[in-house]
């Protein structure tokens, strides 16, 4: 009977876990969830205030993560028929205060200049230290620094050409972003992945959005406009409960191409709207919103302040990817690879991307998605008999950038805050 493993994806908003088959190197359970640590915070900045300001926050966020991954471990074991003692080993993979936090550990360093982890290699401990009724070898991935971690790092590991290095310069070069909560991009270009975070806010993963949830049953992942009619997609065989962070992208790239919103973001009223999309639009929670579902339990909308959300979101990423490429000397054409992933529910058209303003029309065509990167290079470092070894000599490659207070980063931020105008 082969062993089998756990794979945790630690993120700010979500967590996700799966249970693999190491002999046969196959996922034979994966189970996911909101972040129990949001009320104290929808984004990392919030939650490492709170975590400095109380240490009984501190223990409260300690302690709810380390509950809530046991709880995941629990279901997937009991979904699968599977026993404590089948599960040889579990790994890992967040970004620096997500783990720091699920240690224990003091994060004043995180918090204030120069925002260093305590340590930036891998981790390696029982998960008895978590409180677990189990002992099983677990593995945390390196923190390369800043706010730049473990998740990143998985990201890359999982993807063959990005764990290897490549012969430098521009044609060689190719970009990973996950974009979640934090942020996180890394530009690899021969042996160097040069690495940066920009908070973009959790409203790419459903967070903070008025009908927002994880990509969970229920949520709607798919929205179209279709001779006159607002047409949807559900996750699961639920009614529609909420709206994942593909959706969201999706309209709002739908309401920028019917005119429907204006280069600021306002949500035009139905009477300025010339597409019969406009019929769609009315009042919700207090505040001018897009309707997507409404049957008579619920109304599904994307609202002013969401699209306020998606606005902020979409500049810090760009912003942060122009600094990036600065800084290793690529342009966003000559790089040969772009790869996406992050909690969306459904794969995102780079089409969405370019009509919100994250990417420009030479990138668009280089890019590819990859569901569940960084869990999905956990699962692979868990296949590995070389004990984690290629996912430190990956670690020690990285180079992180800067961000926060550079002035080239709020440059181009205030540039990239309007939406691209429409010719509609």
């Amino acid at each position: 009977m082969s062993a089998l493993a756990l794979a945790f994806d630690l993120g700010t908003t979500t967590l996700a876990a799966s249970l693999v088959d190491i002999g046969g190197r196959t996922r034979i359970g994966l189970a996911g969830c909101m972040n129990p640590q949001r009320s104290f915070g929808a984004d990392v900045v919030s939650r490492l205030e709170a975590a400095v300001n109380s240490e009984e926050a501190h223990r409260q966020m300690c302690g709810l993560i380390r509950a809530e991954l046991l709880n995941l471990a629990s279901q997937l074991l009991e979904q699968n028929h599977c026993g404590w003692d089948r599960v040889a080993r579990a790994a890992l993979a967040g970004n620096p205060a997500m783990q720091h936090i699920l240690l224990g550990l003091p994060v004043r360093s995180l918090a204030f200049p120069p925002f260093r982890p305590l340590h930036t290699g891998g981790t390696r401990l029982s998960t008895t230290d978590l409180g677990w009724p189990a002992a099983i070898p677990l593995y945390l991935f390196p923190m390369p620094g800043g706010f730049v971690g473990g998740d990143t790092v998985a990201f890359l590991h999982g993807q063959t050409d990005a764990a290897r290095a490549l012969p430098a310069g521009e044609a060689e070069s190719a970009l990973y972003l996950d974009m979640g909560t934090n942020g996180e991009m890394a530009l690899a270009s021969g042996d160097i992945i040069w690495a940066t975070s920009a908070a973009a806010g959790p409203a790419f993963e459903g967070g903070n959005l008025s009908c927002g949830m994880p990509a969970l049953d229920g949520a709607i992942c798919h929205v179209a406009f279709e001779s006159g009619r607002v047409k949807t997609r559900t996750i699961g065989t639920t009614d529609p409960r909420g709206l994942c962070g593909s959706a969201a992208l999706q309209a709002m790239a739908l309401l920028i191409e019917h005119g429907a919103v204006d280069p600021r973001g306002r949500l035009k009223n139905r009477h300025e709207i010339s597409s019969p999309i406009g019929d769609r639009i009315a009042e919700y929670s207090g505040e001018p919103a897009f309707i997507l579902h409404r049957d008579a339990t619920r109304t599904l909308a994307l609202t002013q302040g969401d699209i306020r959300q998606i606005q902020l979101a979409k500049a810090a990423i760009r912003a942060g990817l122009e600094v990036l490429a600065d800084r290793a000397r690529i342009r966003f054409e000559a790089m040969r690879d772009v790869v996406l992933t992050g909690s969306f529910g459904a794969v995102l058209q780079p089409e969405w991307l370019k009509t919100i303003g994250i990417f420009d029309e030479t990138v668009i065509h280089n890019i590819r998605f990859v569901s569940e990167g960084a869990l999905t290079g956990v699962e692979q470092a868990l296949y590995s008999p070389d004990d984690y070894s290629p996912v430190e000599t990956l670690g020690r490659r990285f180079r992180v950038v800067p961000l926060s207070g550079t002035p080239r980063f709020e440059e181009a931020f205030i540039r990239s805050i309007d939406f691209p105008q429409s010719d509609t």
